[in-house]
């Protein structure tokens, strides 16, 4: 067949499959195209997802006809004033949009310029069907009916309403978060989904507003401020703490030049941030907005404008893991508060039966029953009796004073206005493992020596496994050797650990190694590998503990960074407020 060229209409048809994908792609292209024309008011009206009608309404600059004719033209843009692909420093450009949807949809643009008359232009499936004079208010209205009508074989792949409406929502949320200083509406079947009034300006306070406005205002009490310069690059916003994740990816908003993008790598960066601090099946919430140079990247790398190419990757990797990491550094012991909301919620008040009564003790009980366990303190030299210590005030700690233990497991303390409650395992777990790391930092972690060598029998893989990783786990304080095809010798282990239980830790680490796989080194994975470790060296729940070591534990978390989530991301303490143990007595 001899090559020809194709027609028009057929390469616009072509050219919206790259850039409109669905209702939800052109919605995301015209709400761009208003942000770009200086709009201070978008409004977005939705009919059965967008599928059946759409339209953007804003407050913009508005387009005289000779430019409402260029608008649905391929490859005509006011985006590109000096020709520089390199220096675009609109929502990005492509030219293609307009022409794009007219070609697949009835398109219609009514536009009014300052100091011109309103005129209208209509573009039904590729064919302009009108173009005159029309009442219209300062700004733009751009309108698109019938979506892919003309183009089943498009159209059948759209998804139900409600997705399509959901996608929709989605993309201007995203796009309102980068842009607090303009005002936001949408509405679908005539009910209101968002309305967002315009702030004052860009500044953090104004971001903040916005943040707790779309994503909620439970997201800006559980997260920390971002804010590192390196460079020309900028990297600000907010960073959800650990305890507050969600099972999927679906909150981490991400934005470059006020663009919002789903890159691979900034996504790559965020994991890093959090490595050592989140279970594998959980995802942070965040909203990160990175500035840089308008040279430093390429925004026309996707049709859809959602990955970016930057000059340096390597420094941008950088920023964000440093960033959220100092910032999740600073927050110190930290929890979640919807833990304990949580907690509250759970507490029901039940009347006593009828006729009951508390029974009285008996006679020869010597001392009333005990609910939490106090007991002389661990570590006291042997044949000295302990000597009581008696219990420090509340006032002046963060975390308060131990009161006692619950079920040798939760660590029950009190500090001015509240009730703080540890869960002694998690919290140790977490102070061990920032101990290995700050030794890992001075070089290399010291070692205890086994009194006598302790074999581990494995299967033949993954006592393989192990040996081949022994230099790398020596580095960890943990010296072993092949001991036959299916076992390994333990000679030490790291001092940070104390007594630990040395075949659990060895089946552990053979699976975490399977888990990382041969390309991956020890190093690259040593938060995963330390997290194991120190969760074999910490104090088991059900163990008692004196009210001497809950302070000890208390006093330190109260100073190590990451202290209030275990290294699976989960809380380490919840604090119910005076407060609310009075309202759950019905005192307030």
């Amino acid at each position: 067949m001899p090559i020809r060229r194709l027609p028009e209409t057929l390469i616009n048809q072509i050219a919206a499959g790259e850039v409109v994908e669905r209702p939800a792609s052109a919605a995301k292209e015209l709400v761009e195209n208003a942000l770009d024309a200086g709009a201070t008011r978008i409004a977005i009206r939705l009919a059965n997802g967008g599928i059946d009608g759409l339209e953007v309404a804003d407050d913009g600059h508005g387009m005289a006809p000779d430019q409402l004719r260029l608008a649905v033209e391929r490859h005509a843009t006011s985006k590109l004033p000096d020709g520089d692909l390199a220096a675009i420093a609109t929502m990005g450009f492509r030219g293609e949009a307009l022409p794009s949807i007219g070609s697949v949809a009835t398109l219609s643009l009514t536009s009014r310029a300052p100091g011109a008359e309103g005129w209208r232009l209509v573009v039904d499936n590729g064919r302009i069907t009108a173009d005159g004079p029309a009442a219209a208010a300062p700004g733009t209205v751009v309108r698109v009916d019938g979506l892919f009508a003309a183009v089943p074989a498009r159209r059948k792949f759209l998804k139900s309403p409600r997705s399509e409406l959901a996608a929709c929502l989605d993309h201007v949320r995203r796009l309102a978060m980068a842009n607090p200083d303009v005002g936001f509406s949408l509405e679908s079947e005539g009910r209101r989904l968002l309305g967002l009034p315009p702030l004052p300006d860009a500044s953090p306070a104004s971001l903040l507003a916005r943040l707790a406005a779309i994503i909620g205002a439970d997201f800006a009490d559980n997260a920390v401020a971002v804010d590192l310069m390196r460079d020309d690059l900028h990297l600000g916003g907010l960073a959800g703490l650990p305890t507050y994740n969600r099972g999927v990816a679906d909150h981490q908003f991400l934005f470059v030049g006020r663009r919002p993008v789903r890159d691979r790598l900034l996504l790559g960066a965020l994991r890093g941030a959090y490595q050592d601090l989140l279970a594998r099946d959980r995802h942070p919430v965040v909203a990160l907005f990175l500035d840089v140079p308008g040279d430093f990247i390429d925004v026309n790398v996707h049709p859809a404008k959602t990955e970016v190419r930057f000059r340096d990757a390597g420094l941008v990797r950088g920023l964000i893991v440093s960033g959220v990491r100092r910032a999740l550094d600073a927050a110190g012991h930290r929890a979640s508060t919807r833990v304990a909301d949580a907690a509250l919620a759970a507490f029901v008040a039940e009347p006593a039966p009828a006729g009951w009564a508390a029974p009285a003790p008996p006679a020869s009980l010597a001392e009333p029953p005990r609910l939490f366990t106090e007991l002389p303190p661990a570590f006291a030299p042997a044949g000295q009796p302990a000597v009581a210590v008696p219990p420090p005030p509340a006032a002046g700690f963060p975390l308060g004073a131990a009161r006692g233990q619950v079920a040798a497991t939760y660590i029950i303390a009190e500090t001015d206005d509240a009730l703080v409650i540890v869960d002694q395992h998690a919290a140790h777990e977490r102070l061990t493992l920032e101990r290995m790391n700050r030794a890992l930092a001075g070089g290399r972690v010291a070692t205890q020596a086994l009194l006598v060598p302790e074999v581990v029998e494995l299967d033949d893989i993954a006592a393989a496994r192990i040996a081949a990783r022994a230099d790398e786990l020596a580095e960890l304080g943990l010296e072993i050797e092949a001991f036959g095809p299916a076992a390994v010798l333990v000679r030490a282990t790291p001092a940070l650990l104390g007594t630990c239980d040395v075949k659990g830790l060895i089946i552990d680490l053979a699976d975490d190694l399977a888990a990382f796989g041969k390309a991956l080194s020890l190093k690259e994975k040593l938060d995963a590998v330390a997290a194991t470790m120190a969760c074999h060296g910490s104090v088991r729940a059900g163990r008692p503990l004196s009210i001497a070591e809950m302070n000890a534990l208390l006093r330190e978390m109260e100073i190590t960074p990451h202290s209030g989530q275990c290294n699976h991301g989960r809380p380490t303490w919840v604090r119910l407020a005076k407060t609310d143990i009075e309202k759950l007595f019905g005192r307030r």
